[in-house]
């Protein structure tokens, strides 16, 4: 015969059991979140992640530099003789067909990756038959709206990630 005890009352036993349990969940806690916590990346990576570019000073038909990620980023305020002559161009005549108005958030600024998608040189600005960028190296040859027009190079200049925070900054990443 089963005592009152037995069935439902909780002992001192009971408590010690989930007191202990509950003590030692914390311990191993504690212990683990340093582990895990090392992990997250450090202020520096993070600091890497976006940059903010003011474009206030940048000129109209002026290419400027900035770094996001180690990469060379050129934000070019175009003219508007550039935007159309880049929307002018027929896109059976690009290698890696793309407008210019999926490669730009407004049409007088382009934002994009200065690597060379051939072999990862940087281009010159304001360069070669299109007015855009000229790859040195190996003779790739980008228009006003860093599409590959000529040369070995296989895509079009990258467009990284990015978006105007303010009428005078873009945030990349």
């Amino acid at each position: 015969m089963a005592t009152s005890a037995s069935l439902g009352e909780p002992s001192r036993r009971d408590f010690l059991f989930i007191a202990t349990g509950a003590v030692g969940a914390v311990g191993v806690a504690s212990v683990i979140w340093p582990l895990i916590d090392q992990m997250n990346p450090d202020a520096s990576t993070l600091a890497a992640a976006s940059t903010e570019v003011d474009i206030s000073n940048i000129a109209v038909g002026q290419i400027v530099t900035v770094k996001w990620r180690g990469k060379p980023i050129f934000v070019r305020h175009r003219t508007p003789k550039e935007i159309e002559a880049a929307r002018a161009v027929p896109l059976d005549q690009l290698r890696d067909p793309a407008t210019d108005a999926s490669r730009v958030e407004k049409p007088e600024w382009l934002v994009v990756i200065g690597i060379c998608t051939h072999l990862g040189c940087v281009p010159l600005g304001h360069q070669g038959a299109y007015d855009g960028w000229f790859c040195p190296c190996h003779g790739s040859v980008y228009d006003t709206s860093g599409r590959i027009r000529q040369g070995p190079a296989p895509y079009n200049l990258v467009v990284p990630i990015y978006k105007f925070t303010s009428a005078t900054k873009i945030t990349i990443g």
